[in-house]
């Protein structure tokens, strides 16, 4: 694994693609679905759960999936999400491997090391 999918929020810095789980959805479903509201992106599936982590201060879980996708999706775009209070916000591949530069929430630094901690062991062809 090398590239995982950042963006830009316009309030909020640097962050992943995350959000919770409604009643009846599972982890996988949950995944798919904010892939879908906040980046646009379909066509997706679960390659690995990579398990639970705890954001810390927030009190809050996360459910990390390991997705795969299409490989023609873009460098960078923009999509107005639907979630998140309809903002824009501006996708892009972050090297999993480089250590995260200035402007990312706080939250998402952790959840970025427990990330390459977690996927360190995988290698992917192509």
């Amino acid at each position: 694994m090398r590239q995982i999918l950042a963006f830009q929020h316009p309030e909020g810095g640097l962050q992943l693609v995350k959000g919770g789980i409604e009643p009846g959805e599972d982890a996988r479903t949950a995944a798919l679905r904010e892939l879908e509201e906040e980046a646009g992106i379909t066509n997706v599936s679960i390659a690995r759960d990579l398990g639970t982590w705890s954001a810390g201060q927030t009190g809050a879980v996360w459910s990390l999936q390991l997705c795969t996708y299409a490989p023609d999706l873009p460098e960078t775009w923009t999509h107005h999400s639907i979630d998140d209070g309809g903002h824009d916000l501006s996708f892009f591949w972050h090297d999993v491997h480089r250590e995260p530069g200035k402007g990312w929430a706080n939250e998402f630094l952790g959840a970025l090391a427990a990330i390459r901690q977690r996927t360190r062991t995988l290698r992917w062809r192509g």
